[in-house]
């Protein structure tokens, strides 16, 4: 298995982690958070609703590092080394120029 084969599985993870993450979060306030109730407990709604925000930008940074790191990593046979475009745009021949179209009266 090569790297960038590596690279694929755990960006594909995190893609599903931070859509988890999204998903249970809830734009108004709501979500995960407001399942558990309205008072304070151990590790309660603010304390949650902290967690799924620094876990949504973790995912995000960690999300953007493996794309990065992927990139680099990647020397698969769709380089531009062995670009066919290239090698036919050095191997052509100059093109001649047009020869001067000649006026020719029109009889009739």
């Amino acid at each position: 298995m090569s790297t960038f084969s590596i690279f694929l599985v755990l960006i594909t993870i995190v893609c599903f982690l931070l859509i988890v993450v999204i998903m249970v979060q809830n734009p108004k306030g709501g979500g995960l958070s407001s399942t558990i109730g309205g008072s304070q407990m151990l590790g309660g709604v603010q304390k949650t609703t902290d967690f799924l925000d620094k876990s949504t930008w973790t995912l995000a940074t960690i999300l953007i590092a493996l794309i990065l790191l992927s990139s680099l990593s990647f020397t698969g046979t769709l380089s531009d080394t062995d670009s066919k475009i290239i090698d036919n745009t050095e191997t052509a021949a100059p093109v001649s120029p047009a020869a001067p179209i000649q006026n020719v009266p029109v009889t009739e």
